[in-house]
């Protein structure tokens, strides 16, 4: 049952909704300069430190009375009490009439969490249990290959959320590789993904983990089975015990491949598949880091719950970043946020964030089952700094778009190239002032007068170098990028996720929106074996149908 306190109905009807609307009027056409001027020790109330992050949220269009105003939006709302339904393990993914517990995954053994009368807490301290053994024995040469060599190569098959998290993390914690290993992610069901990889491979120190719950996914088992081809090649199919592992709940499907199920690890339904990377989904990670880094994800991220939890909402990071996702999107009407990583090894994140927070609140039904009437979710981008300065930061410079920007770094380098570091950190707290400040045109025609421009060609030239500027930013700094930390990055992006989709009324833990484009996939497969183009299609798809079919043998 869903507490009483917690409501599910349309935010904009809210009388704290109305009432920041009428304080977006007061404020929009206020910049953020202007904003630094009015209010003196903006900083004090806009920034704080938390564990080894420091959050600077002041280069966006808050005051002191946005934060009241959306304070009283989540009382209004409900948030405390939908917290604790999240933690406690209430079904709140009414849909599947599932609990959302990844946040039991990294929560400590002796706090009992209780579903259906069960303490679920053994069993994720079993299930790590059996992944720590499986890495040691890995890593300390008695798990063997056929050849009775040692594992070097690992190949998680996986899509979706069996492939981004421990993908994204893997690179992230690329520093922490335990030595000999070298570890490959498999997603694309186009053979141009696995078959140079497999090309380049020794069967015999290759190990596959096949991350699928109920090992039927159609592009994870056909990359699964072109695997298993390729290995029984140059051995036998009694050696794939040694070699594949599965990540999964279907005991049968596992047996039938060949796996022996001693490799066979659970995770469970209450379990979402984004948010997947704390569970034995997270296989890869384990064998690539080692337990004890997977370990410190955990309690990084357990971390990051406990803060989300606790902390007073004018300090608390997801709850304050979710609101301000929420205030650019549905009241500054931005569609997008750009996430800018100024760190190579979280190369992967942006397009991992694109999943957790796209396929969550990328929803039109609000969680009554009616047509929402305003709008939900972000369309999540970026890509890691200093690369993106040299491609798309001329559009959130100078474009006709707001596009709100999470700026992230970690101070302290994996290297000892500090020249490098400085130059990159350099660039990182360089973007957030030009973001803010722009340049006017008194600036511009100053520094061309000084370059000894005429009159004419400063005329000329000023329109196309004034920056605007006024643009918003939200900037996170870490110490350094240690397992311990992206567990909190990770985790803390989760919540904002959460709290966005409570606020928007929409449930946020299931994904209908996927399953369409699956079932209509298997039928114009059956079409194309069988080449029966039905007229049920448009004509549109059917002549794609046929278009395909005809180059077939050619």
């Amino acid at each position: 049952m869903q507490p009483s306190s917690i409501n599910n109905y349309d935010p904009t009807q809210t009388k704290s909704w109305k009432e920041l609307d009428l304080h977006f009027n007061e404020i929009k056409n206020q910049s953020l300069i202007d904003l630094f001027k009015e209010e003196p020790n903006r900083l004090a109330h806009l920034s704080f430190d938390e564990g080894n992050f420091y959050f600077d949220f002041s280069k966006n269009h808050l005051t002191k009375k946005t934060l009241s105003l959306f304070a009283s939006l989540a009382n209004e709302m409900g948030l405390s009490e939908a917290k604790k339904a999240l933690f406690q393990g209430q079904k709140i993914n009414k849909t599947e009439n599932r609990s959302v517990l990844h946040t039991a995954l990294r929560n400590p053994a002796d706090r009992p969490i209780i579903v259906e009368g069960e303490n679920i807490m053994p069993l994720v301290s079993e299930e790590l249990k059996k992944m720590k053994d499986f890495s040691i024995q890995l890593h300390q040469g008695e798990h063997l290959g056929y050849t009775s060599k040692k594992i070097q190569n690992i190949v998680n098959i996986g899509i979706g959320g069996s492939d981004l998290g421990p993908n994204m993390v893997c690179e992230a914690l690329k520093p922490y590789w335990i030595k000999g290993i070298q570890t490959y992610f498999v997603s694309n069901v186009d053979a141009s993904h696995i078959d140079p990889l497999l090309q380049k491979l020794d069967p015999a120190t290759t190990l596959f983990i096949i991350a699928s719950k109920t090992f039927t996914t159609q592009e994870t088992m056909t990359n699964a089975m072109t695997a298993r081809n390729w290995f029984i090649e140059h051995a036998s199919e009694q050696e794939i015990k040694k070699h594949f592992a599965a990540v999964s709940t279907n005991e049968e499907k596992v047996r039938e491949f060949g796996i022996d199920l001693q490799n066979m690890f659970k995770f469970w339904d209450w379990v979402g598949g984004r948010y997947s990377l704390w569970s034995s989904i997270g296989l890869s990670i384990v064998c690539t880091v080692g337990y004890d880094n997977f370990s410190k994800l955990l309690k990084g991220a357990q971390e990051m719950d406990d803060h989300f939890m606790q902390a007073p909402f004018e300090m608390n990071a997801p709850t304050l970043m979710a609101f301000i996702g929420v205030w650019y999107n549905n009241f500054f009407k931005t569609q997008t946020q750009a996430i800018l990583p100024y760190d190579q090894r979280l190369a992967y994140f942006s397009k991992y964030l694109q999943q957790a927070d796209m396929e969550s609140n990328g929803k039109s039904t609000d969680r009554n089952g009616d047509q929402v009437k305003y709008e939900t979710g972000q369309i999540i981008w970026g890509e890691p700094g200093t690369n993106g300065q040299h491609a798309f930061y001329q559009l959130i410079h100078q474009g006709t778009k707001m596009i709100p920007c999470d700026f992230i770094a970690a101070a302290l380098p994996a290297h000892d190239k500090m020249n490098h570091h400085d130059k990159l950190m350099a660039n990182f707290i360089a973007q957030t002032e030009a973001l803010m400040k722009g340049k006017d045109a008194a600036s511009v025609k100053s520094e061309l007068e000084q370059q000894g421009m005429s009159p004419e060609e400063i005329k000329a030239l000023l329109p196309f170098k004034v920056f605007d500027g006024n643009r918003p930013t939200s900037t996170l700094l870490m110490d350094k990028l240690s397992p311990e930390n992206l567990g909190g990055l990770i985790a803390l992006y989760e919540h904002k996720i959460f709290v966005q989709g409570f606020i928007w009324n929409v449930f946020s833990f299931d994904q209908w929106g996927v399953e369409l484009g699956k079932q209509l996939a298997g039928n114009i497969l059956d079409e194309i074996k069988t080449g029966d183009v039905h007229q049920s299609h448009d004509d549109s798809t059917r002549k794609m149908i046929r278009k395909y079919l005809s180059h077939q043998g050619s």
